[in-house]
């Protein structure tokens, strides 16, 4: 039997979906822009945004994550694609994107899914937890290298001397194309320690927020 038009372009149709981590201590702009970016190239039905619960790779202590969870959600609340997801947070034991991704390819079998990353991410790839099996998964997405300038930081959490990608993995990234945005969310914590304005680096909802909460100031 001959299905309808309609009904056969319903059974054809695939979600992509959009997956997006980080501390988000604070989320910026550069973030936001990403992730707009995104929706536009990739022509994304949702962007899951996730703050991250306890990463494995950072060398600091992050923020506490109600705050974290708040400010992102603030960040992107004019974004209608995005669905900011709190698993990450409550999930305990280390924050790994492969768990992520499993859960979310088990709840939307017929997705696929975009990965997306900051340039830093970028280039801590090879240090990730099964890389190449998070590269199985989904499509991953990175902004074009000049959306961070500054060098190795805190925020990347991996020295440059890490080993390059397969050429398998390298085959499934692609790349977006964005505005130079040297934002650092390092440099935005030391402005807020100083309750220094964060115009243009922040959301006004969001400056709004760290000062209200006296976020990043010295104990």
């Amino acid at each position: 039997m001959n299905l309808p038009s309609s009904e056969q372009n319903a059974q054809a149709y695939v979600q992509r979906l959009g997956v997006f981590g980080g501390a988000f201590d604070p989320p910026h702009l550069a973030h936001v822009a990403l992730v707009e970016a995104a929706v536009a190239q990739l022509q994304l039905d949702q962007v899951r945004v996730f703050p991250t619960g306890q990463a494995w790779h950072k060398p600091r202590n992050l923020s506490d994550a109600e705050h974290r969870l708040a400010m992102t959600r603030l960040a992107f609340a004019h974004v209608p694609q995005v669905v900011v997801d709190e698993r990450e947070i409550l999930r305990t034991g280390p924050s790994y994107t492969v768990d992520t991704l499993k859960e979310l390819q088990t709840e939307y079998p017929q997705a696929q899914l975009y990965l997306l990353l900051g340039d830093d991410q970028r280039r801590s790839l090879p240090a990730w937890h099964q890389i190449d099996e998070i590269g199985r998964i989904a499509i991953i997405c990175a902004a074009g290298r000049d959306m961070a300038v500054r060098a190795w930081n805190e925020e990347s959490g991996v020295a440059p001397t890490t080993p390059p990608l397969s050429d398998t993995l390298q085959a499934r990234i692609r790349t977006l194309d964005m505005p130079l945005m040297p934002h650092s969310a390092t440099d935005i914590r030391v402005l807020a320690a100083t309750e220094q304005a964060l115009t243009g680096l922040v959301s006004p909802a969001v400056e709004r927020y760290i000062h209200e909460h006296h976020l990043y100031r010295p104990h």
